[in-house]
């Protein structure tokens, strides 16, 4: 088995609202660009992609308005919500590869891991286990609060496997 056939690259929330939306994150657009090249050159180099990405209700719990810290954000269906077009043109090319997961989606939940997030937690281990995953890297928006959460969760749930940061193509709410 060669490296090509166990690693998986794993993209956090790249989505517009994180970018240049309501709740944008210092640095994303460059990040996410620079991503963007890095999946067409070498995206053929990943068994899958899976990129997570928020999928709020209106009335989510996270959001000001109903007691939370953030601004609305990646509000289901909204432009926001979408994933940063350039790297989804990236993503494109490797369409058999890819997988989308979505968390945030119940209104009395804020989950900043998709392993908080029971759907995603499940078809992630899906993913993972069938593949036969033993290499994950890890990127996306934002470094300090759902990277880091995600990353935080994959290691306690996957022990066994190693995990690398791509900070290239990390931004961060706080430098």
């Amino acid at each position: 088995m060669t490296d090509k056939t166990i690693r998986l690259l794993l993209i956090v929330d790249p989505q517009i609202d994180f970018i240049n939306g309501s709740l944008p994150v210092p640095g994303a657009e460059q990040a996410m660009n620079a991503l963007a090249e890095y999946v067409d050159l070498c995206g053929m180099d990943y068994t899958l992609i899976c990129v997570t990405c928020d999928r709020h209700p209106l009335r989510h719990v996270s959001f000001k308005k109903f007691g939370g810290q953030w601004p609305a954000h990646c509000i289901e269906s909204s432009v926001g919500a979408a994933v940063w077009p350039t790297l989804m043109k990236a993503l494109e090319k490797h369409s058999d590869s890819v997988r989308f997961l979505y968390k945030g989606e119940s209104l009395d939940k804020d989950e900043y891991s998709i392993f908080q997030s029971d759907k995603g937690a499940a078809d992630m281990d899906k993913y993972i286990r069938h593949s036969h995953i033993s290499h994950i890297d890890i990127c996306g928006l934002a470094g300090d609060v759902c990277v880091a959460n995600t990353l935080r969760d994959a290691l306690r749930l996957y022990p066994d496997i190693r995990f690398s940061i791509l900070h290239k193509f990390t931004a961060y709410l706080k430098s």
